[in-house]
């Protein structure tokens, strides 16, 4: 069944066609109007819908379809003007295709986003109860107009220039995953009108602390305009994370003070614009963690606001032989449809404007094997990949793949081609395993430490490609993942079902809170560890915000919806929080200051012949200050060793193209539950060693020689340095 007029009382005017068709898609100011071209292959008519201040909404009939597209030029209106589509079509559920003009649709390429949905059941094109479940079988077109419950898209334009971008060198990137309002909520120093805002995060006291600490980059939760889903509105949550995606070119409007919410979409966007110029003049990167796996319109049963309304079948992977049901592999209710070119160039369209009118240096994939499935299996040869490599803008800036998604093999971590990082989850297993006394093997670790070449070496990439962490969002914070051995996710109202149950966490010995000084003091000890190996680590490390000064969620794993006091960071640390954020900051300093800590290739073990240095690049050594043997390397039980770093054996030549010179480096490690004596190695290998680092939390840093003995108490490391000659 087709339809073609929703409401008889609202006139729809003939737009004029304009000469030549728009070259690109969406709502753009043109000559004495706006250029309008909306793809929906499948309609039989769109209505581009304006809406003036007082609410009232003027239809205007698109021409089309030329190759899909549905087109128009309409005078008079420019910059500020808020609207929407109506598309008409067949109405044929099993078919894949929920075509109803009733509903006012968001354009998929609008650049603001001015209002949020109300979810109720007006935004659902099939008729559903009170508690938005189907009230018919099969699904019956719902009569409600929807216009009333929906936001507007809204013309916006960029205003004014901002800083140029960074170009930070991959190996000397350090990454801080960070949430734009938990940052900033409570942050002081920060205005209050500004706290959990992008001026709160582009505001000097939050730009000082970034600096200081010393990360070089952002990594933002998701920041395109998002939806809540319904079951977390009737639990009174919202989608705090953002993995919701509602527009993949606006701005989250909430992020955005109430003084620019105020003034419109415009400003929300010049308030993103101006954030990341701030950000940018401090010489700080901003990277977007980005959706473009699914979208926030959930399942068959979930509510119509853009996609499934204007062309399903084009958007969304529909089940073979089920076309009225989604084939999914996010876990959300809908998977886009990979082999689509209206897809792909949306992705690619989003991406481009991204990186050259918002000016951000980088993108973060969600579940980006779920982009590489053209078909069924994750495909590295797949589209999707051509066009990001072939692309002169998006090729260019850092492009981070979390490499997993859950459908079928959809665990490719090392199995995405050459200019991807990744999300390295084999090194955040590998080192939380071997710090908590679980079973790694020592092999294992020494390959996570020294840059995974295991994993992307096959390939022609480098140690950049590994993204190394131990927390991120999704999962414990670090202060948890030593408190806790079960998640505690009651919060969530999801009866515990929801966040993983396999965490690779140990709570020292009491569960959660406690006054237990010594657990107290081995816990804080535990994150040291984990920083320690992470920054000592050859790839990319990232922190998780908050984890530098003992954040914690309670336990709870799985926070996406706690908009509250349990998500955002809590600033008011006692003497061991202020100790942590010291130590973390020392360690990344540490980092920058010494070039054989963040190698641009592989190390190679044994010294080569005709080498300027008679020693290997990397070295290992049992506590004895022996070279570790093939029997030793295999103990399961080995949770000790000793790594050395040879400074003079760094060959790559700086910018200016010298030839670097830098200390060498000895990493003792003790994962055991008790003490163990090191030896240190021959004189060939270093006559004094400082010690810099320490997570016993001994500030009284000794000196010692080779041949010496250096006792490292239980769960421990060091970090000593040969001075050479930087």
């Amino acid at each position: 069944m087709s339809e073609r007029s929703a409401s008889p009382c609202v006139p729809t005017v003939r737009v004029t066609e304009p000469n030549p068709v728009p070259s690109r898609l969406g709502v753009f100011r043109s000559g004495d109007g706006l250029d309008v071209s909306v793809v929906a292959r499948g309609a039989s008519g769109v209505d581009m819908c304006i809406f003036d201040e007082a609410g009232a909404e003027t239809r205007f009939a698109l021409i089309g379809p030329h190759t899909g597209i549905w087109h128009g030029h309409i005078p008079g209106f420019g910059a500020g003007t808020r609207y929407g589509f109506r598309v008409h079509g067949p109405w044929d559920p099993d078919g894949g295709k929920f075509y109803n003009s009733h509903k006012l649709l968001l354009d998929p390429y609008g650049r603001g986003v001015d209002g949020v949905v109300d979810m109720k059941p007006g935004v659902y094109a099939h008729c559903v109860d009170e508690d938005l479940y189907p009230s018919e079988y099969p699904l019956r077109r719902s009569p409600i107009d929807s216009a009333a419950y929906m936001p507007r898209s809204v013309v916006v334009e960029p205003s004014f220039p901002i800083e140029p971008q960074p170009h930070t060198p991959w190996e000397t990137t350090v990454i801080y995953e960070i949430h734009v309002k938990g940052f900033t909520k409570n942050m002081p120093g920060v205005p209050p009108q500004l706290r959990g805002t992008y001026a709160g995060l582009a505001h000097p006291a939050s730009v000082s602390y970034l600096k200081d600490l010393g990360v070089t980059a952002v990594e933002l939760l998701p920041v395109h305009a998002k939806c809540d889903e319904p079951f977390l509105t009737e639990r009174g949550l919202t989608n705090y994370w953002g993995y919701s995606t509602l527009s993949f070119f606006a701005p989250e409007p909430s992020y955005a003070t109430e003084a620019s919410r105020e003034r419109g979409a415009q400003a929300v966007v010049d308030e993103f614009r101006g954030m990341v110029s701030l950000l940018h003049q401090a010489g700080i990167e901003v990277i977007l963690d980005v959706v473009y796996n699914h979208t926030a319109e959930g399942n068959h049963m979930g509510p119509t606001l853009s996609f499934r309304g204007i062309d399903n079948p084009s958007y969304y992977r529909l089940v073979d032989g089920d076309r009225q049901h989604y084939f999914d592999t996010t876990g959300t209710g809908n998977s886009l449809l990979m082999s689509s070119p209206q897809v792909l160039q949306l992705i690619m369209d989003s991406l481009r404007y991204w990186v050259t009118e918002m000016h951000v240096d980088g993108f973060r994939f969600d579940l980006a094997s779920t982009l590489a499935r053209q078909f069924a299996e994750v495909d590295r040869l797949s589209a999707f990949f051509d066009l990001i490599h072939q692309d002169p803008v998006v090729s260019q800036v850092k492009l981070i793949a979390e490499p997993w998604d859950v459908g079928s093999d959809g665990y490719q971590v090392g199995g995405f081609p050459p200019l991807w990082s990744e999300w390295n989850g084999r090194y955040r297993d590998t080192v939380r395993d071997f710090w908590r006394g679980e079973f790694s093997s020592l092999p294992d670790f020494a390959s996570r430490l020294a840059g995974s070449s295991d994993l992307y070496g096959s390939t022609g990439r480098k140690p950049m490609a590994s993204i190394n962490f131990i927390t991120a969002h999704d999962g414990f914070t670090l202060r948890d993942l030593v408190s806790y051995n079960e998640k505690h996710n009651e919060a969530n109202l999801e009866g515990g079902a929801d966040g993983a149950n396999d965490n690779r966490s140990w709570n020292c010995g009491v569960e959660g809170d406690t006054d237990d000084e010594e657990i107290i003091e081995l816990r804080y000890r535990q994150q040291r560890n984990f920083l320690t190996t992470l920054i000592f680590s050859q790839g990319v490390p990232m922190i998780a915000h908050g984890d530098e000064l003992g954040r914690t969620q309670r336990g709870n794993n799985n926070a996406y919806c706690q908009d509250n006091e349990l998500s955002w960071i809590n600033w008011d640390l006692d003497e061991h929080d202020y100790k942590l954020l010291r130590f973390t900051r020392d360690l990344i300093h540490l980092r920058r200051d010494h070039p054989v800590m963040r190698r641009r290739r592989f190390l190679e073990g044994p010294a080569r012949r005709g080498g300027e240095s008679s020693l290997g690049e990397i070295e290992w050594f049992t506590p004895a200050g022996t070279h570790m043997t093939e029997e030793e390397w295999n103990q399961p039980w080995a949770r000790s060793t000793m790594v050395f770093y040879n400074g003079e054996a760094i060959r790559e030549p700086d910018a200016n193209g010298r030839r670097i010179l830098d200390d060498d480096f000895l990493l003792l490690i003790n994962a055991a539950p008790e003490a163990v004596d090191f030896t240190l190695p021959d004189a060939n290998y270093g006559h004094i060693w400082h010690t810099v680092v320490d997570t016993a939390g001994d500030d009284d840093h000794k000196d010692y020689q080779s041949g010496d003995v250096v006792h490292v108490g239980p769960r421990t490391a060091f970090i000593l340095r040969n001075p050479r000659g930087l």
